[in-house]
C-alpha cells in the first residue's frame, strides 16, 4: 500500500479509510449478503441458506489474518473477488454445508468488486462534499467582502488594467461551482449496482434476473442500471474526467494565491509553511498541495480514458487498471478540496498593498483608457502612438504617466484638468466588474447573491 509519507499530500485520512482493505472487503461481503437475501426473496435460493450466508458475510473478520492469501490470489487471478468468495464459502460451510453451495449464486467476480467499489466511492464522496462546502462558503465571503477592493489585473503575469479582488474571488467561485455540478452529476450516475453474471446476461437466474437485480439494489441503497456495464465504463470514466476539471479549478485558485504571496506582490497570504534552513520563509505550502494534486489528475484521467475501449463482455487489463486509478483520483480530489478549503479559511488580504501596487505602475495601466479617450478625435492609430510615446517617457524619466501627459501639449490641450485626474483613477475604470461579480454569485447560488 502507498506510504503515508509519500502520499500524504495527495490523499486524506477520510478517503484512505473509505478505500482501505477493510472497507472494500466489507463492501464485498455486504454485496454477497444482499445477493443471498435478494435471491431468497425471489425464490432462487432457500431462505435458510440466505440467512446463514448473510450472517457469516456480515460477521466481523480479521483482514490481517487473510491478507497474504488475498494478495496472492489477486496477483494470480487478476481479481481479489475469487479469494473473497472462496473464503466466504469456506466460512459458510463451517456453519451449514448446504448453504455454502449458494454463496455468490449467479454472480461473477466483476459484479461483487465493481459494486463494492461504487459503495466505497459513496462513502468517500460524503467527505469530499463537506470540504467543497467549505470552499464555496469561503469564496462567497471573499467575493462579497472585497466587492470594491481594487487591485491590478494581470495578463501574461504583467500589470494590465484594474480589477477587484471581489471579481477574482467570484471568478474562482464560478469555476468551482460549475465544475462541481458536473462532477456531482457524474457521481450520481456511478451509484448503480453491477450485476450481470458470467457475461452480462444473468442466464443462471432465468426469469428471476430482473427481480433479483432490483432486490439487490434495494438492499444496497443503489440504483438499477439499464443493463450490466461490465465493459461499458463511461460512468466511472466520466466521473474521473469531471474530477480532473474540478481539481483543475482548485489548482487555478491555489496557483493565483501562490503568485499573490510572492513578496514582490504581497497582496494575499495563506497560513503558509516554513523552511528547514531559512527562517524568513513563508511558503505557500497548502497551495503547493493543491497544485500537486492538479498535476496528478491529468495522468489519472488519461489512464481512465485509455482503458475505456474494453474488449467484448469483459476486458483484459482495461478493467483491471481502473480501481487503483479511480481510488488515486478520488484521493487526489479530496486532498485538493481539503487543502483549498484550508487555504481560503486562512487567507488574508492586504488591501493597502493592492492599492500601492496599482500606484507603483505610475499610471501606465491607464494607457488603454487614455488611448480610447483620444481615439474619436485623433483616430486610434495616432492616439495610440501619442500614448505610447508618453508611456516610454514615463519609463525613461520615472515620472507618472499623468505628469508626462500634463507636460505634453498635444495631450493636455484635449483634456480638461478634472478629466485628467479621473483618467488615472482605478476606482473609475472598473467597467462591468460589479455586474460580472454579481452574475457569478447568482449563478453559484451562494448566500452572497442575496446580499443587498
Amino acid at each position: 500500500m502507498p506510504s503515508p509519507l509519500t502520499h500524504g499530500l495527495v490523499t486524506t485520512d477520510a478517503i484512505s479509510r473509505a478505500f482501505a482493505d477493510e472497507a472494500l472487503l466489507l463492501a464485498m461481503c455486504r454485496f454477497e449478503a444482499a445477493l443471498a437475501r435478494a435471491e431468497a426473496v425471489a425464490g432462487v435460493i432457500p431462505d435458510a441458506a440466505a440467512t446463514v450466508i448473510a450472517d457469516v458475510a456480515l460477521a466481523p473478520a480479521d483482514v490481517d489474518d487473510n491478507a497474504g492469501a488475498l494478495h496472492a490470489s489477486l496477483r494470480a487471478n487478476a481479481t481479489v473477488s475469487i479469494a473473497v468468495v472462496e473464503n466466504l464459502t469456506a466460512r459458510v460451510a463451517q456453519r451449514d454445508t448446504g448453504a455454502a453451495r449458494y454463496v455468490h449464486w449467479g454472480a461473477t467476480s466483476q459484479d461483487v468488486f465493481d459494486t463494492a467499489l461504487v459503495s466505497c466511492l459513496r462513502d468517500a464522496w460524503a467527505s469530499i462534499a463537506v470540504d467543497h462546502l467549505r470552499v464555496v462558503s469561503a469564496l462567497d465571503a471573499l467575493a462579497v467582502r472585497h466587492a470594491h477592493t481594487a487591485m491590478l489585473g494581470r495578463t501574461l503575469l504583467q500589470p494590465a488594467v484594474p480589477t477587484t479582488f471581489g471579481l477574482k474571488a467570484a471568478g474562482w467561485l464560478g469555476s468551482v461551482t460549475r465544475s462541481w455540478r458536473v462532477w456531482s452529476d457524474a457521481f450520481d450516475r456511478t451509484q448503480v449496482i453491477q450485476f450481470g453474471g458470467a457475461a452480462g446476461t444473468l442466464a443462471v437466474l432465468g426469469a428471476h434476473g430482473p427481480a433479483v437485480e432490483q432486490a439487490l439494489a434495494d438492499e444496497l441503497g443503489l440504483e438499477v442500471p439499464d443493463a450490466p456495464w461490465h465493459a461499458h465504463r463511461d460512468r466511472l470514466v466520466s466521473f474521473v474526467a469531471a474530477a480532473g476539471v474540478y481539481v483543475g479549478a482548485l489548482g487555478k485558485i491555489a496557483g493565483d494565491v501562490a503568485l499573490l504571496m510572492q513578496p514582490e506582490i504581497g497582496e494575499a497570504f495563506e497560513a503558509g509553511g516554513g523552511s528547514s534552513t531559512m527562517p524568513h520563509k513563508r511558503n505557500p505550502s497548502r497551495c503547493a498541495a493543491v497544485v500537486a494534486c492538479a498535476h496528478r489528475m491529468s495522468g489519472l484521467v488519461a489512464t481512465m480514458l485509455s482503458a475505456m475501449g474494453q474488449e467484448h463482455e469483459r476486458a483484459v487489463g482495461g478493467w483491471h487498471v481502473e480501481a487503483s486509478t479511480l481510488v488515486d483520483a478520488v484521493q487526489a480530489s479530496a486532498a485538493a478540496t481539503a487543502a483549498t478549503a484550508d487555504v481560503l479559511d486562512s487567507l488574508t488580504i492586504d488591501e493597502a498593498r493592492m492599492r500601492r501596487n496599482i500606484e507603483a505602475t505610475r499610471g501606465v495601466i491607464f494607457a488603454e483608457r487614455l488611448t480610447m479617450r483620444l481615439a474619436p478625435e485623433l483616430g486610434r492609430r495616432e492616439a495610440a502612438a501619442l500614448v505610447k510615446n508618453a508611456v516610454e517617457e514615463s519609463a525613461r524619466s520615472g515620472r507618472s504617466l499623468a505628469d508626462v501627459v500634463a507636460a505634453t501639449p498635444a495631450l493636455t490641450e484635449r483634456l480638461a484638468d478634472d478629466e485628467r485626474a479621473d483618467l488615472f483613477s482605478a476606482d473609475s475604470y472598473l467597467g462591468s466588474v460589479e455586474a460580472f461579480r454579481a452574475r457569478l454569485l447568482v449563478a453559484a447560488g451562494t448566500p452572497g447573491s442575496r446580499k443587498p
